[in-house]
């Protein structure tokens, strides 16, 4: 066993070893494909041509206003000008207009004014008169006569079992048909607040006269939970 170990070892060593000395036997191919650059980067793309550059001549003003102008300087070829190249007159008038009149004038019309011309505004709209709402303030006892339907509010089980007893104290806007229009919460337990308000907000009262008329009430309005219910 000892013998083909060895054996093997010293197979392996000369295939190891005789690669390193004969270097000239390795396949050139694979060494030039190894060890060539990369070719170049392709050049950038040549900028795109200037546009060339459009000159416009300009035709010397030759009339104004119909009239004929004399040239500044001596023209070096002279040129035909068609009725249709002519440049549109710098002013208009009217016969029997004002010099400096005022776009818009009407023919003869008067020198620092113009006649008819300007409309006359609208009147602006009456300010909107905002009724006032009469209110009375009645108190909580006295509105309570005034009561046609109560609805009795349901005592909380939980408020119930943790002995919790006590009022709860709205104040509450009592429209011209007698129902709750505005219920907002002053005081009260808060186990005990959700039943009563939902309770208090059913209730009607007989509407309120003032002078023969109805009107709105801001009363208080006073629930009562305790635990003989």
């Amino acid at each position: 066993m000892f013998f083909s170990f060895a054996v093997q070892c010293v197979g392996v060593a000369i295939l190891i070893i005789v690669p390193l000395i004969y270097t000239d036997t390795l396949p050139r191919a694979t060494l030039a494909s190894m060890l060539t650059a990369p070719p170049p980067p392709p050049p950038p793309p040549p900028p795109p041509a200037a546009q060339p550059i459009k000159v416009v001549k300009v035709a010397p003003r030759q009339f104004d206003a119909g009239r004929l102008m004399a040239p500044k300087t001596i023209p070096k070829d002279i040129a035909m000008i068609k009725e249709e190249d002519l440049p549109p007159p710098t002013s208009t008038g009217v016969v029997g207009g004002v010099p400096g009149g005022v776009a818009g004038g009407s023919m003869g019309g008067v020198l620092g004014g113009i006649v008819g011309a300007v409309q006359t505004a609208a009147p602006p709209p009456p300010p909107k008169v905002e009724k006032k709402v009469m209110r009375v303030r009645v108190g909580g006892n006295v509105q309570a006569a005034n009561l046609i339907r109560k609805v009795i509010p349901v005592y909380p089980t939980l408020a119930k079992q943790a002995r919790i007893q006590g009022t709860v104290r709205f104040q509450a806007i009592i429209g011209k048909d007698g129902t709750i229009q505005n219920l907002q919460l002053v005081s009260g337990h808060p186990l005990l607040v959700a039943n009563a308000q939902q309770a208090v907000a059913q209730w009607v009262y007989r509407p309120t006269l003032l002078n023969g008329e109805p009107v709105e009430v801001v009363t208080t309005i006073d629930v009562n939970f305790t635990l003989s219910q």
